[in-house]
């Protein structure tokens, strides 16, 4: 659940300000907790079956073809974004450990960072299933914690910056609302495990008398308990120490103890790590399933090796093409990861379950619907201004 998202929380801070930073992250952390459990309940809700994709999900609520147009392509924006903003998250915490531990080494460009992060998912992305990559989840998960504390604690360390401001850091009004919606689409994107919840427990063993629901739920108590421990502390004081002069990868800002900072930007990389495998699964998943089903390829270990390499290097090229690290996740944040995370387990709650109208269930859906509907049309706006900004003065592939 602890995303790379969490090191951009202090730059939406600076975007949002003090007040409508803090509502917006309580809000949304209030929310996905109420839309993941929406999920895990639904997982098992027909006796004797189980939907263990969120687009068997969709089909059940909305029919068989409408549930695939409107999850399937969802799903995969939400996706494969992930796995480019981490490809870029992985070369750039590389570039930060290659230059904080030899500040004196001759520069190297990102774009080979990049490509050097990318080249252990070529052998990763083999793997056959979650299973198999439990033990890269469980390191991703020790270090997401350990980075995430690295982070806070780092900042009280270093103590209030001189002179800090804790205004809007456009000069314009323009500047101001447009930043106000990307940062919008940065604390989406920090948001962002429910486009695999229903495959992670497809995993757990389920029986009428004991639902996978149960273990499942227990799991989200836990993890959401983490991400506020995360989420909350990084956000604020990161926020707190550095004001508007905090970059959109706080680990980027920090620069001393340098074996800290040096270490905490290792941790991202094996985090990163995982989560790109956890995330690239179901797209291996999809992508082989429509070539053996519609397009009758053979299943063989050459289709494999052939798809999966090629889709690391596609994700690699977007990546090194657009290293904007807080742009992508304004504009993916908004732009996929709303509609999944924000609003559309709640249709499929009305469409399945048809609460009673003005009852509080249906109140709670449509009101997260209509501010998921708003986080949706917004934030992508500014994600793409943020990230046309950047590309005017940046050289490509330097």
């Amino acid at each position: 659940m602890v995303g790379a998202g969490v090191l951009s929380l202090p730059y939406a801070m600076s975007e949002l300000g003090w007040g409508p930073g803090v509502t917006i992250l309580v809000l949304s952390w209030i929310i996905t907790l109420y839309t993941l459990w929406q999920m895990v309940e639904m997982h098992e809700m027909v006796p004797g079956r189980r939907f263990d994709r969120y687009h068997e999900l969709g089909q059940y609520a909305f029919g068989e073809k409408l549930g695939l147009y409107i999850v399937v392509p969802q799903q995969l924006v939400v996706e494969v974004g992930v796995n480019i903003v981490y490809m870029v998250t992985g070369g750039k915490s590389l570039k930060k450990f290659h230059d904080t531990v030899c500040s004196d080494c001759k520069k190297i460009k990102l774009t080979f960072f990049i490509m050097i992060f990318a080249s252990v998912h070529f052998v990763l992305s083999h793997l056959p299933n979650f299973n198999a990559i439990s033990g890269v989840s469980l390191a991703a998960a020790v270090m997401s914690l350990s980075y995430s504390t690295i982070a806070w604690a780092a900042s009280v360390n270093k103590g209030v910056v001189e002179n800090v401001e804790y205004g809007y850091k456009a000069h314009s009004k323009a500047g101001t609302v447009f930043g106000f919606f990307n940062a919008l689409g940065d604390v989406a994107f920090a948001y962002a495990g429910h486009n695999v919840v229903l495959e992670i427990q497809a995993t757990i063993p389920s029986t009428p008398e004991k639902p996978s629901k149960g273990p499942m739920w227990r799991g989200v108590i836990v993890a959401y308990i983490i991400v506020a421990l995360c989420y909350f502390p990084v956000a604020l004081i990161g926020y707190w120490m550095f004001g508007n002069s905090v970059d959109d990868n706080i680990l980027i800002t920090l620069e001393k103890p340098k074996w800290l900072i040096a270490m905490a930007n290792m941790f991202v990389v094996v985090h990163v790590i995982g989560s790109y495998q956890i995330y690239a699964m179901p797209v291996f998943d999809m992508i082989e399933t429509v070539l053996v089903k519609k397009l009758n390829f053979k299943p063989s270990r050459i289709l494999r090796f052939v798809v999966r390499n090629i889709y690391v290097a596609f994700t690699m090229f977007v990546a090194i093409t657009f290293p904007f690290f807080g742009g992508l996740l304004g504009f993916f944040g908004g732009f996929a990861f709303a509609p999944t995370t924000y609003f559309l387990p709640c249709i499929m709650w009305l469409a399945i379950y048809k609460p009673k109208r003005f009852g509080w269930s249906w109140w709670a859906n449509w009101i997260c619907i209509v501010l998921g509907l708003c986080l949706m049309i917004l934030s992508p706006i500014g994600g793409l201004r943020t990230i046309i900004l950047q590309a005017k003065t940046y050289e490509f592939y330097s």
